[in-house]
């Protein structure tokens, strides 16, 4: 199952990892609701359509045992749901046309700019304080085009994000594997973007999974654009799967590195489990508890 799909169905390096020893590997029970004592210095978060199959009722206790505080990409009728096993979401859905038609393409500014604004109070009255959103595809636009045209259309909703203290959070994407012709796919660009719309209210998710896949350096860049990201996703590649030894990037030192530029924000897996989905994904919190 790829994001588009299942987003659609939902409501709402190089280096080797060590093995987790057996007593720990053996302490991984679905049914555990007494959270590990994590080190905080990161604050965990799990994107809901990773995990589908699960009721979301189900995913909420699994993931508070886990010591997960909040479930991305999750709608305004979730988010009760959340807020009764005492979680967050980090980074909510509920707006926009999807991934493929976004800011970049001036006809759908006026859609967009009203489901944005009629998003921004239902986010406030549930406490929550970001909301994604994409840059749409290329479809023969040039990138310096269509990063002036996505400036045009955020800057029309950032009085309204400030009013609301609501961050809009643009997703850098990889063009090359999962999201053909999509434009915001390297993060200079981001960047780029993020300084011509010149407010704190808008700023970018860098997935972790896509940017190795589109340009890799990854703690570099993490260390040299710290200030205009807002949201980080995990994913192991090749493949988006878990991020243990069965993949190319180490992440006990990317987790370190997002530590060192003092980000406060909330680090999501975002991996498509190919084994027992909730040991993967408690396995996959003590390899990023840094």
């Amino acid at each position: 199952m790829i994001r588009r799909t299942a987003l659609k169905t939902l409501t709402g390096s190089a280096l080797t990892l060590p093995l987790l020893t057996d007593s720990l590997a053996s302490s991984m029970t679905t049914s555990e609701q007494t959270a590990p004592l994590l080190k905080g210095r990161i604050n965990h978060s799990v994107c809901r359509w990773c995990y589908s199959k699960i009721p979301l009722e189900d995913l909420c206790k699994a993931a508070k045992g886990m010591g997960i505080t909040s479930i991305d990409l999750t709608g305004p009728e979730e988010w009760p749901v959340l807020k009764k096993h005492g979680l967050t979401c980090a980074l909510p859905q509920g707006a926009g046309k999807g991934i493929n038609d976004g800011f970049n393409d001036p006809k759908f500014h006026d859609e967009l700019v009203a489901s944005y604004e009629a998003i921004f109070p239902k986010l406030k009255e549930a406490g929550l304080t970001t909301v994604i959103c994409f840059s749409g595809n290329r479809r023969g636009m040039s990138d310096e085009k269509g990063l002036e045209n996505c400036a045009v259309g955020l800057k029309r909703l950032m009085p309204s994000a400030e009013k609301y203290g609501i961050t809009m959070i643009m997703e850098l994407l990889n063009s090359k594997v999962n999201h053909k012709d999509y434009m915001c796919d390297h993060t200079a660009w981001g960047v780029e973007l993020c300084k011509k719309v010149g407010s704190e209210n808008f700023k970018l998710l860098y997935d972790i999974y896509h940017m190795q896949i589109m340009e890799g350096d990854i703690i570099r860049t993490i260390k040299e654009s710290s200030k205009y990201i807002g949201h980080y996703h995990t994913g192991g590649n090749p493949g988006r799967n878990e991020i243990d030894e069965t993949q190319e990037l180490y992440y006990p030192a990317i987790m370190k590195a997002i530590v060192e530029t003092g980000f406060k924000g909330y680090v999501a897996q975002e991996f498509i489990p190919v084994r027992d989905p909730l040991k993967s994904l408690k396995e996959a919190v003590l390899i990023c508890d840094v």
